[in-house]
Formats: structure tokens, C-alpha cells, sequence
């Protein structure tokens, strides 16, 4: 292994990927040239530097091809397209790889940047970077979509674009539209992989990614796109409603607003393995077209698994992710998941969702894809949250039943679930959590804290054996919880229900 000289300006193309006449991108290479300098992404509060890691930007230039319906989109998934106009572009992408070249582990992770918000978002990366970390992955982050540029709509209302953070940096930079999104995500792909991107590294395998809207983009794209592409050798599809991102590039919100929308499943045929992540929220959101609607049965290339008492978004999210180096505090991790009713200065009338499993199964979820990806070891499939009547089935706390299970929904000391308020879209998809008061732990754990301890170490290993959670994240589970637990009784009052 090798790195690339830092000081290299010169832009390269980079040739000779392989290419499907019926779905190739309209030019011959992609142009590639590094940016000096700071990118603009929000990977966390702590250096990237401090964990290991190199970041590194890169503008990156060619000609696309949006693609048009060659049959009906059905709600099979096995779609067939064809390539028509073709429009030049200009993004960016910033990779990530480990300072010493030895710990990189084969592996390139390539998510496809949320822009729900506003701003281009890693948001993959937020809730699952300490394993990529440890594990030694190259993480190459692409502006995909039109918004992260240029701006436009989204849930926030603001506009966070690349240009508009800054417009000098960024002018070069130039996005014909989200019907483009797909082929600039092949060419991404194809680079990500090349030595010239990697500081020299030569990886051996590279993984798609995307969360919450990326998701259903994805979605589009492994239906559509990568039957002939064949960029990808393994999907994580992180968060996913009901329907897919329209094809044309047209909003993704009214899709997802409009309960009359397809729900699409992921085409039957699928060519590499998938394993998407479904919180509570994206199963049965009453505001959006949920996942029920496109629920599918696992098979030869499909894992789902469905995360209970998980919510889209949680605690983790917002105020534990960007601390979350490896090396902060136990106290301050404990602080930054205590409950809270506060969600971007908007109050709300209850707590957002606090469980921590929504990123330790994720974290899981990712070494599985990779053993599979590159051993041919397929995951675990994981049991259907329990469904009657399109709501889920509550067991006598009000979790939910069925789904993947952890310690923080069959051990409780907390009511956590999927469906958040209605305040507004951004309190729906954070769902909501509720601790038990101290008559509820006293009578579900008469014996403390050693009591719940000892069953709460009972379930953990029941989720690490069933490859659900990692033995990686035993100690530091077993810590949390140990202090939590006080602090979570404390803060329940008795006003709380259990």
C-alpha cells in the first residue's frame, strides 16, 4: 500500500470501468480533480484527525444520462430503463481513509448524501462511524442530488447548499437536476475505488449506502440502475419508506405525501446482497406511506430487518453522534441520551426517542453486509415487527412486539417507540420515548440495579449470539446501561407511567 503524493493538483480521468451499452453513462471518464482545504461536512464535533483518519475532497466532472421507463415501474421493483438526455455536471465527494494505510480493511463504503435537511447530511456515517473506524473502512461521501449543491426544497426550509456555505469554494460546482442523480452515483461509485481517490489504497470491495430519503433513492437505483451498471458489490439501504424516489428527478416529498403513491418492494431478482435497516417510524409512520406497504419476504440477496422500538431519528442523531469519537466521556454519553422534550428549539409535548439500539443494530448491520459481501456469509434474518390491522402489536409496556430484538425493549426501563408527535414532521419521524416510573422499575426489578444488570447481560448476549448486536460493543452496552439506568429512574418522576 501506497499513498498518493499530497501535494498532486492535476486533475485525472479515470478510464476503463466496464459499461452496459443499454444503460452506460453518456461519456468515456469522469474528471477528478482534489480541493484543498477543509471540506464542508459535518462528520462530528471531534477531528477526524483525532480518530485516525484522512479527509480529503475532490471535485469530480462528466456527462450523465437520465434514464426513461423501457416497460411499466410496477411495484415488483423489476424495472427496465433506458438512457435518453444526457447533461454535464460538476460535485463533489470526500473520502476518508485511515492515516496508517495497514488498517484499511479492503473495503470502500460509498454513502449518498442525505438532503432532507437542507444541507448535505452523512447521515449514515453519523450513526454507524465508530465501526467504521474501528473496522479500518475507506468512507467516500458523494453530493449526489441537485439541493446539496444548488438548494432547494426541503423539510427544513433552509438552504445549506454547498454554494450557499461557500460560494467561492464552491462555484465550479454545477447539478442539472436529481434525474441525473442516478448515473453521477455510478460514475461516484466506479472512482470511488481508484487508488488516486484512496491515498493510494486498492480496494478489493465497495458497499452503497444512503439513509431516509438517500434510501428510497437507492431504492430507485438498485431497481433500476444496477442490474446493468454493476457498480456496487453490496447495499445498505438505511431507513426506507414505502414508495421509491421518482425516476424523473421530481420531489420526493410529494411522493411521500401522497398516501396514494406506490409502495414498491426491491426488485426479486436482486444482483448483489442488501440488507435494509426499517425503524418503527419508516414501517407504519401515520404521515408518510410507511414500509408496510412494500413489506417483501427475505430471500437469496435480501435481508430486512426491522428494528423495534427504534425510531427514524433519536437522541443518538443529534446529541450523542458528534460526540461520539470512541474516547468521550461516559458521563457525557450518558448526558447526551438522557431524555428530552427539546428537538431544534421547537418543545415538544413528549420526549423523543432515546433508546440507544437504533445505532449499535446498525453498527451490526454493517459488519454482516461486509462478511457477506465479501465471505458469502449471509446475515441473520430478522423477525417482522407484529402487525394487525396496519398498527402494531403493544405488549403490556407499550413496546412493540416482534421485530429485532434488544436488551432496551425486552429489559426495559422505558416506553420507546417509532411514532413520534404531530407537532411536525420532523417530531414525527423522532418518535418518542417515555421512562417508567420508579413503582414500574421497582416492580419489574425488585433487586436494583444488580437486577437488571444481570437480565439485561441475558439479552445482550442473546442479541450478540443472534448477530444482531456486536461483541465488539459488549463492554461498552453493559456501561451504559449500568449508568443509565440511575440516571433514567431519576429523571422518570413519578408523574411518569410505566
Amino acid at each position: 500500500m501506497h499513498h498518493r503524493a499530497a501535494d498532486v493538483v492535476t486533475p485525472h480521468r479515470l478510464t476503463g470501468w466496464f459499461y452496459d451499452p443499454q444503460v452506460a453513462t453518456s461519456g468515456d471518464a469522469t474528471t477528478c480533480a482534489p480541493a484543498p482545504g477543509k471540506p464542508a461536512l459535518l462528520l462530528g464535533a471531534f477531528d477526524i484527525a483525532s480518530v485516525g483518519y484522512v479527509a480529503e475532497e475532490f471535485f469530480i466532472s462528466g456527462s450523465a444520462s437520465c434514464y426513461t421507463p423501457a416497460a411499466e415501474l410496477g411495484p415488483d421493483g423489476r424495472w427496465s430503463v433506458s438512457p435518453a438526455a444526457a447533461a454535464d455536471y460538476t460535485t463533489r465527494i470526500v473520502a476518508l481513509t485511515p492515516s496508517d494505510p495497514d488498517r484499511f480493511n479492503g473495503t470502500v463504503l460509498v454513502e449518498w448524501l442525505n438532503v432532507s435537511g437542507g444541507i448535505d447530511a452523512p447521515a449514515v456515517w453519523m450513526m454507524a462511524h465508530r465501526e467504521v473506524v474501528r473496522a479500518g473502512y475507506a468512507y467516500v461521501a458523494v453530493s449526489v442530488q441537485c439541493v446539496g449543491v444548488e438548494g432547494g426544497e426541503s423539510l427544513m426550509g433552509i438552504d445549506m447548499s454547498l454554494k450557499s456555505q461557500d460560494s467561492h469554494r464552491y462555484s465550479s460546482l454545477h447539478h442539472p437536476g436529481d434525474g441525473y442523480a442516478y448515473d453521477i452515483f455510478s460514475q461516484a461509485g466506479r472512482l470511488a475505488t481508484q487508488p488516486e481517490i484512496l491515498r493510494g489504497l486498492r480496494a478489493e470491495h465497495v458497499i452503497a449506502m444512503g439513509e431516509s430519503q438517500s434510501a428510497l433513492f437507492l431504492t430507485t437505483y438498485i431497481n433500476a440502475i444496477d442490474p446493468h451498471a454493476r457498480v456496487y458489490d453490496g447495499f445498505l439501504v438505511h431507513s426506507r419508506f414505502g414508495p421509491a424516489a421518482p425516476l424523473d428527478g421530481g420531489s420526493i416529498f410529494e411522493v411521500l405525501e401522497d398516501k396514494s403513491s406506490q409502495a414498491v418492494a426491491f426488485r426479486p431478482d436482486l444482483r448483489v446482497p442488501l440488507i435494509t435497516i426499517i425503524t418503527e417510524t419508516d414501517l407504519f409512520d401515520g404521515r408518510l406511506l410507511g414500509y408496510y406497504s412494500a413489506r417483501q419476504p427475505d430471500n437469496q440477496q435480501l435481508r430486512v430487518w426491522e428494528i423495534a422500538g427504534a425510531a427514524h431519528a433519536d437522541n443518538y442523531t443529534i446529541q450523542v453522534a458528534p460526540i461520539d469519537s470512541g474516547s468521550a466521556g461516559l458521563a457525557d454519553i450518558v448526558a447526551a441520551y438522557a431524555p428530552t422534550n427539546v428537538l431544534m428549539g421547537q418543545t415538544l409535548d413528549h420526549c423523543i426517542n432515546f433508546a440507544p439500539q437504533h445505532h449499535y443494530v446498525l453498527q451490526a448491520a454493517l459488519v454482516q453486509l461486509r462478511d457477506w459481501v465479501t465471505a458469502g456469509r449471509p446475515p441473520p434474518s430478522g423477525t417482522p415487527i407484529e402487525m394487525l390491522g396496519g398498527q402494531p402489536v403493544l405488549d403490556e409496556h407499550g413496546i412493540v412486539r416482534g421485530g429485532v430484538r434488544t436488551p432496551w425493549v425486552d429489559v426495559p426501563i422505558a416506553r420507546t417507540s417509532g411514532i413520534g408527535g404531530d407537532e411536525s414532521t420532523m417530531a414525527s419521524i423522532f418518535g418518542s420515548g417515555e421512562p417508567f416510573d420508579a413503582s414500574t422499575v421497582q416492580r419489574l426489578y425488585p433487586d436494583g440495579v444488580g437486577d437488571y444488570l444481570r437480565r439485561f447481560t441475558v439479552s445482550l448476549d442473546s442479541a450478540i449470539q443472534s448477530g444482531f448486536l456486536l461483541a465488539t460493543d459488549r463492554e461498552e452496552i453493559l456501561e451504559l446501561a449500568a449508568a443509565t439506568f440511575d440516571a433514567n429512574v431519576r429523571a422518570a418522576g413519578p408523574q411518569a407511567s410505566g
